[in-house]
């Protein structure tokens, strides 16, 4: 069977390259494929951590992202349609199906015109929100209680856009920038959608011995309308912290890329590129805890 070229680090795969496809875009984690009026999204084991593209990946990576997106997409289709197509590797284009790297890591996808915006929940202070708080007493604008700790549960969630970047660090903006940049109406619908989505998958993750202190979404215009899009409640786009060992007052134990950016923290990185290389062993550890979140949301061993 014919396969595409990808640099592969003992079985990691960092990048893809499909002969007779053409490459649409290659984000931090994703490469993108031009396939007639779709899109095939191809998720690699590449992680980024203080928004650069680390030099090692992360074993099976690609593929938990790609299957918990998959499972949250239809856990949340009632509140608002995905992009996704399909993600059956059997059911792919004849010319596709020769690329078995593709099994369990890809989907084909609508295209869609993105929102610039990041729209971002946050139901517990922590990250970027809690530097805010210590300077502001304000998350996003958003005027919090005082004397909140880091990790305190909000006493509400709140939704706290950010602009993307493909490079250096997203930026923390006001709901009224956001009004400016995707006009009053879509960010109105955007940040109700947002709340209800966050509502619904913490409320089902809690259930599972999960809090989600806060998640991430992008969404799309299609000919349809609005779609949620690239990936949803991912140990990528989440903070997932196990339930049983939740202690505010300080950072949380976490089965997200917490425990990465805490090394690099430890090595002293100045955040600044190259960004360096993982320890097989921090690597190993990272991919057991994104497995772990995998199992416990969906209640399945990752088997593809």
């Amino acid at each position: 069977m014919r396969k595409g070229t990808h640099l592969v680090l003992d079985s990691i795969i960092l990048q893809t390259e499909l002969p007779g496809l053409a490459l649409h875009a290659r984000g931090k984690v994703r490469d993108i494929y031009t396939l007639d009026e779709r899109l095939l999204f191809v998720a690699t084991d590449r992680i980024s951590a203080f928004d650069y593209i680390l030099a090692s990946g992360i074993p099976a990576k690609g593929k938990v992202l790609s299957q918990l997106s998959l499972f949250w997409f239809d856990f949340l289709k009632d509140i608002i349609s995905n992009h996704v197509i399909t993600a059956d590797f059997n059911q792919y284009p004849e010319s596709l199906r020769d690329y078995e790297e593709l099994r369990g890591r890809s989907m084909i996808v609508s295209r869609a015109e993105m929102v610039p915006v990041e729209c971002v929940v946050r139901g517990y202070l922590s990250g970027s929100g809690w530097k805010d708080y210590q300077r502001t007493g304000a998350v996003c604008g958003i005027e919090l209680p005082k004397g909140m700790r880091e990790s305190d549960k909000l006493p509400e969630p709140i939704f706290t856009p950010a602009m993307k970047a493909t490079s250096g660090h997203d930026e923390n903006i006001s709901f009224a920038e956001m009004v400016k940049r995707a006009g009053p109406k879509v960010s109105e619908e955007l940040r109700d959608i947002s709340l209800r989505l966050y509502k619904k998958a913490s409320e089902y993750a809690l259930a599972r011995g999960i809090i989600i202190a806060d998640s991430k979404f992008e969404f799309g215009m299609t000919a349809d309308g609005l779609v949620l899009a690239d990936e949803v409640f991912t140990p990528d786009s989440s903070r997932f912290w196990p339930a049983e060992s939740y202690s505010p007052g300080g950072p949380q134990l976490s089965f997200d890329k917490q425990y990465v950016r805490d090394y690099l923290e430890s090595i002293k990185w100045n955040k600044q590129p190259p960004a360096p290389g993982l320890p097989d062993d921090v690597a190993e550890q990272t991919s057991q805890k994104y497995k772990q979140a995998y199992r416990q949301l969906t209640g399945h061993e990752l088997t593809v």
